[in-house]
């Protein structure tokens, strides 16, 4: 419900509502799960509350360095702090609006806590503005607040790419491109191509299944999308059909399944028999949309790919996909949240997962099998290190292959490991 005193097409409203997405994501919520808080608004509401919640949170550390310095001490009111959050990068994002974006925060700030921050928000962004060269001279001495990420999270991309480790930052800060898995079943690249000539959309062609829009646009524009011709879906994603290598009548797991992209894209590739399996039951229920709206089948199960006595009849797969959980600090860009809620004690917590789930998936792949290990993490203790220990303890697996995909203008970054069981 829209306050009386904020139009529901008012910036004032658009910044309440950024304001208290942030606030829930400070509070420890993923901004995936917050993003609950929009059902039901307007359509321009949406989109303007959305643009400010992701530009914030990609300019981590860069709005903090400047609360510090514009405040005495921490705001302890969530939906206060997450409102000049917004309201500054609102300024610094369209500096010709500068007045209106002081007023509409102030008013939006009269729906927060009977509105006693009132004179507080208004100080604040006042201060900004007179401080504002001064402020950015600043800024460019503090590495958390010029690089917007956390600290450790620097000091590691410093150590594992030394030369690259700039480039990666700079992806991460940047909006993604929007790139599209054509679903071959239904249509060649060229042919969809020709239709988004058509609707007046400038793409490129990537690989055997890809294609890059020049510009994003909502899923519901793109021709053919409710028909299954076409998913959204990285280019970088896309390579693990390629290298888990489907063959028809083929047996074959895809652990960890959900929302089910690189499962649409295996039985895209061939017809085979697929489990689908994810730990979380609603996030599973996305595996059965996804293949619905592709007019694909597969088998779907909840279940920890952990434990497989839960879940397996015992009878081995030809091929895995362990796409496993991690850090997530290769598509940043795409939840920029991360960068928030991510503590560097997670890395070990997701590496002693992965462990765990690869010992728990090797002995339901069949020798000479292949299992593909993949993440979307950049951090070699999740990705070459988590595959090194795991040869170690498995004399009976063999690494055919690996790739790291950085964040870069055309791709998320991923890992991929292909290995097969020799004994």
């Amino acid at each position: 419900m829209v306050p009386a005193a904020l139009a529901p097409d008012s910036l004032g409203w658009s910044l309440l509502l950024a304001a208290r997405l942030l606030a829930r994501v400070d509070g420890g919520q993923s901004l995936t799960e917050a993003l609950v808080l929009l059902e039901g608004q307007i359509p321009a509401a949406r989109a303007a509350a959305l643009d400010v919640v992701y530009g914030s949170l990609r300019q981590f550390g860069r709005l903090e360095f400047l609360l510090g310095r514009l405040m005495t001490k921490p705001l302890s009111h969530r939906e206060t702090d997450g409102l000049l959050r917004a309201a500054l990068y609102r300024l610094e994002s369209r500096p010709e609006a500068v007045h209106t974006v002081v007023d509409q925060a102030v008013k939006a700030s009269g729906e927060l806590a009977s509105g006693v921050f009132k004179g507080l928000v208004n100080g604040v962004l006042r201060s900004y503005l007179r401080q504002c060269e001064s402020l950015l001279s600043a800024l460019a001495n503090d590495e958390v607040a010029r690089y917007q990420h956390p600290r450790w999270w620097l000091e590691r991309l410093r150590r594992g790419y030394p030369q690259q480790w700039e480039e990666i930052v700079a992806a991460d800060n940047a909006p993604p491109p929007m790139s599209l898995r054509v679903n071959r079943r239904k249509g060649t690249v060229a042919d969809y191509l020709e239709s988004l000539a058509s609707a007046s959309m400038s793409a490129q062609a990537v690989g055997d299944w890809g294609v890059r829009l020049e510009h994003p646009v909502p899923v519901d524009a793109l021709p053919g999308f409710f028909e299954g011709r076409v998913s959204v879906q990285d280019l970088g994603a896309q390579r693990a059909a390629a290298l888990l290598a489907p063959a028809n009548g083929m047996r074959v797991l895809d652990a960890c399944a959900a929302p089910g992209g690189k499962t649409a894209h295996l039985l895209e590739s061939a017809d085979i028999d697929l489990l689908a399996l994810d730990v979380d039951a609603a996030r599973a229920r996305r595996i059965g949309d996804t293949l619905r709206r592709l007019e694909l089948t597969a088998k779907l199960a909840v279940g920890d790919a952990a434990q497989p006595a839960d879940w397996w009849d015992g009878q081995v797969f030809d091929a895995i996909l362990a796409d496993v959980p991690c850090s997530a600090s290769g598509v940043v860009r795409r939840h920029p949240d991360i960068k928030s809620l991510r503590r560097e004690s997670d890395i070990r917590k997701f590496a002693r997962t992965q462990a765990l789930i690869l010992d728990a998936l090797w002995p339901l792949l069949k020798p000479g099998g292949r299992m593909v290990y993949a993440t979307c993490s950049v951090f070699a203790e999740e990705n070459a290190g988590q595959i090194d220990a795991f040869l170690v303890r498995e004399s009976g697996a063999r690494r055919i292959s690996q790739e790291q995909w950085l964040p870069c203008a055309a791709s998320d970054g991923f890992y991929y490991a292909v290995l097969e069981k020799i004994a």
